[in-house]
């Protein structure tokens, strides 16, 4: 099979910054080649368009025409145009897309077209409690009911997705992937105390709740590090530029010393960062199926992470790691300092984190469920 992915993102030094939807993109398009297939990843919204080359897959980019008005419509016509060019040229057999802001709501390729939920707009909207975009809403719904075919990441995202769109069909549940193989635990002995967050700095992802779990994990343990790595944002509630300066003074006093902001980091770095910690968090409230979470537990570190919907098809709590609820901060913090102060505890819940991984999340697991899935639309 030749297989597309029409993305915003992807990890490379020469593209825009990557989160999680990239990376689960690299991790699939890695497996599916290893299993024989061709994949090409078109990546829009970049500086300039071109090709090149990356772990046998071919990564086109596209500058997005800048016309007032007319920039979307634009940008979809040239992403058609390109996907029709692959069809006829180089056999595509099919497009995936994301259902975020549904970028193929107005595009009709000579191929099935697939679209996979990590979470749209209106999905991350509901989670926050906020109200979305009216055309943003319309534009996902639109994506998701032309779309050959739907599937998510996780059955909880599915379930929400066809609640918000009062959609009938059926969505097929493949999880996001890892190359476990990047992601071995090391002999790399870990910062004493120190616990890591990586991620975007957004409300969504909790990031105003840890100064709280922070604060009170000092109060219990006064020998504990901090490290934030990822890119700061804007918030959306308050409209400030940074979250990480609405963070700052949320820590308390003893607290804040103790906590180090590093910014966003290579991919290629992310490895160095979690072998040096003990612990790591994520008290987010809006997720679809985290790939952070599952690079953690694959280099066998435990971590506490939130408890809402999609966390127990990720891990089961109090064996692969422990789940709480974002707002329970003196809980969260009591759930860390344990690991923190029980060396076989940590080890005996990362050795299970990482059997859950290789088990249910590796790469050639995940490539294989998608082989099928792909192989059934086309035929």
């Amino acid at each position: 099979m030749h297989i597309g992915f029409l993305t915003s993102e992807f990890p490379n030094p020469k593209l825009s910054r990557s989160g999680g939807i990239g990376t689960s993109i690299l991790n699939l398009a890695k497996g599916l080649v290893a299993l024989g297939h061709r994949v090409s990843v078109i990546v829009y919204g970049q500086s300039g368009d071109g090709k090149f080359e990356q772990e046998g897959i071919s990564v086109h980019t596209i500058r997005n025409p800048k016309v007032k008005g007319i920039s979307r419509y634009l940008t979809q016509r040239k992403i058609e145009k390109l996907l029709n060019k692959l069809v006829a040229r180089e056999a595509l057999d099919l497009v995936e897309a994301s259902d975020w802001t549904g970028i193929t709501s107005g595009i009709k390729p000579e191929c099935p077209v697939v679209v996979r939920l990590h979470g749209s707009d209106t999905y991350f909207c509901h989670l926050d409690q906020r109200p979305v975009k009216p055309i943003n809403r319309k534009r996902e719904k639109k994506a998701l009911e032309n779309a050959d075919a739907v599937v998510s990441v996780s059955a909880y995202t599915a379930q929400v997705t066809k609640e918000l769109f009062g959609l009938g069909r059926p969505i097929s549940i493949i999880p996001n992937g890892l190359d476990v193989d990047n992601f071995e635990p090391s002999e790399t002995v870990p910062e004493v105390g120190k616990v890591l967050y990586f991620g975007t700095l957004i409300r969504k992802k909790g990031m105003l709740e840890l100064p709280s779990i922070f604060n009170a994990l000092v109060e219990q343990n006064p020998n504990v590090s901090l490290e934030l790595v990822g890119k700061d944002s804007a918030d959306v509630l308050t409209k400030k530029p940074s979250t990480w300066e609405l963070m700052q003074p949320l820590f308390s006093d003893k607290a804040l010393p103790k906590v180090t902001y590093s910014g966003a980091v290579r991919y290629s770095e992310m490895r160095r960062k979690i072998d040096e910690a003990e612990v790591c968090v994520f008290p987010t409230f809006a997720e679809a199926l985290p790939v952070s979470w599952i690079e953690a537990m694959a280099m066998e570190k435990a971590i506490v992470a939130s408890n809402i919907g999609w966390a127990d098809e990720v891990l089961e709590n109090r064996s692969q790691g422990f789940l709480v609820h974002p707002t329970a901060h003196v809980e969260f913090a009591g759930k860390i300092n344990d690991l923190l102060l029980d060396p076989e505890l940590r080890k005996t819940i990362g050795k299970q984190a990482r059997k859950r991984v290789i088990d249910h999340f590796a790469s050639e697991v995940v490539a294989k469920k998608n082989e099928a899935f792909y192989l059934g639309l086309i035929r």
